[in-house]
């Protein structure tokens, strides 16, 4: 192990992955699902470890373990961003994109909870806090869902005291209109409605949806068309009825997309996802961009990570309540975050993320 500098040193990264299947089918309206794949990593510097995770293939615990561990090990656990750009570098070669840049985001996320657990402090005051919680919409309402599953789950979500729920459409358009009016005939008029297509549709066709939703109070349109179909999200965005908001920006995994995607004028909500666009570290420079263009920010699925990131980026919106990861967190984890009122608020008195990984439970999903 190479030694970077002369104080404490990053001794140890270690990554696992857990395959836990889902509660029942799940597909949205371009991908179905009956498993997620979990990948932890776990960083260790002065008998203190710190913990990391992203939602990805089990490749990317074979990345960290054959090639991120040997920039990061050796390294100041304090010095983060600088550990982050040694990551960077490692992976030039490789492509940054995709794989890469969800390992590297894992292992950022667990460097930021070692450093907050050797200062003994959180992780929300460690990157310092401009809200104290933030609120939360419940996320779900998946396509192989009937109608009475979809009504219950957004249902209960309300009954909860969570006032935006998000449903899936686009696998079967022609039931769509029927799905989303069932929907807030179960929510009632005074919650918010969210839609994600997942960049099911083409262009005319979504703009004809969003017409057709907007008669029922959709005030959330995500992905209407492909995230890379630029023009096409800037054109639903120009015509889509007022009040609805076009959302897009979870699949990216650097500050260039983000920035081109702003620049095109293609939302009126970006969103990030801490497990993807390079943890914590990148999370920030995302939200610095959106700063910079005036524009709101959501933070996408992974909540008891997301939370962080949330209460510390000034253009936050809200933060995704997201079924199948909510269940597994709170299946693999001790200490996550539950919404009460509607918000979720981070435990300060807990060090780091304030999560402990239940090792025995998570040993039956091992891969």
């Amino acid at each position: 192990m190479a030694r970077f500098h002369d104080g404490p040193i990053i001794e140890k990264v270690e990554a696992s992955a857990y395959a836990i299947a889902t509660d029942s089918p799940e597909s949205d309206g371009t991908l179905a699902w009956e498993k997620t794949t979990l990948v932890l990593v776990e960083v260790l510097a002065d008998g203190t470890a710190g913990i990391g995770y992203t939602y990805a293939d089990a490749a990317v615990a074979r990345l960290v373990n054959a090639r991120l561990n040997q920039v990061v090990e050796g390294r100041d656990p304090m010095a983060v961003e600088e550990v982050w750009l040694a990551m960077r570098r490692e992976v030039r070669n490789h492509g940054y994109c995709g794989l890469s840049a969800m390992g590297i985001s894992a292992v950022d996320l667990a460097l930021w909870d070692l450093k907050a657990r050797l200062l003994d402090v959180s992780v929300a005051t460690l990157l310092g806090r401009v809200r104290p919680r933030v609120s939360v919409y419940g996320s779900g309402g998946f396509t192989s869902y009937s109608i009475p599953e979809l009504e219950g789950q957004l249902a209960g979500w309300v009954a909860q005291g969570i006032s935006r729920v998000k449903m899936k459409v686009g696998r079967a358009p022609e039931e769509d209109p029927d799905r989303v009016a069932a929907a807030r005939s179960a929510i009632g008029p005074s919650c918010e409605l969210f839609v994600d297509a997942n960049g099911a549709y083409g262009r005319k066709e979504a703009l004809a949806m969003a017409s057709l939703f907007a008669d029922v109070g959709v005030s959330w349109f995500e992905e209407p068309v492909s995230s890379d179909d630029l023009e096409g999200l800037r054109l639903v965005r120009d015509r889509s009825p007022a009040g609805m908001d076009i959302a897009a920006g979870e699949y990216g995994f650097h500050s260039n997309y983000f920035r081109r995607m702003l620049a095109a004028g293609a939302v009126d909500v970006l969103q990030a996802d801490v497990t993807r666009c390079g943890g914590f570290t990148g999370f920030a420079k995302v939200a610095a961009l959106c700063e910079a263009f005036g524009l709101p920010l959501s933070t996408h699925c992974a909540p008891a990570l997301s939370l962080f990131a949330a209460c510390s980026a000034q253009p936050v919106r809200h933060l995704e309540w997201f079924h199948d990861h909510a269940r597994i967190e709170q299946m693999l984890f001790d200490g996550t975050p539950q919404p009460f009122g509607g918000a979720l608020e981070p435990n300060l008195a807990r060090a780091g993320l304030g999560l402990v990984f239940k090792r025995q439970d998570a040993a039956r999903f091992a891969l």
